[in-house]
């Protein structure tokens, strides 16, 4: 089963847990979200198989989450327009492997997927 990450290499965990795929024997699809932005058909089933909701997939740290959304009441509709247009929102990395995800923070998390 083939594996993808979602990915931003400025990041150090993202960094850090597609070194940790790689120790693992594991070449994923690497998908700069940043250069390549997500629909919202993609976040919406990223978010399915994280068993998260869009709104714990937000960066909530993020200068723009901060300006823009900060005190905001958002469905879930709300964050994933907010992801599309401001793809930084999105909370890294990502991995995903079948119909199963994990955030990689720590980059730990993703051994679940093994």
């Amino acid at each position: 089963m083939s594996y993808t990450i979602y990915h931003n290499p400025r990041c150090r965990k993202s960094r850090e847990t597609l070194n940790l795929l790689k120790e693992k024997g594991i070449e994923p699809t690497v998908v700069e979200y940043l250069k390549e932005p997500l629909s919202a058909d993609e976040l919406s089933g990223i978010c399915q198989k994280l068993k998260m909701t869009p709104n714990e997939l937000l960066r909530k740290t993020e200068k723009i989450y901060k300006e823009n959304y900060k005190g905001k009441k958002l469905s879930d509709s709300d964050a994933i327009q907010a992801m599309v247009e401001h793809p930084k929102l999105m909370e890294r990395p990502v991995v995903v492997k079948g119909d199963k995800a994990e955030v990689g923070r720590p980059p730990e998390n993703v051994n679940n997927l093994f």
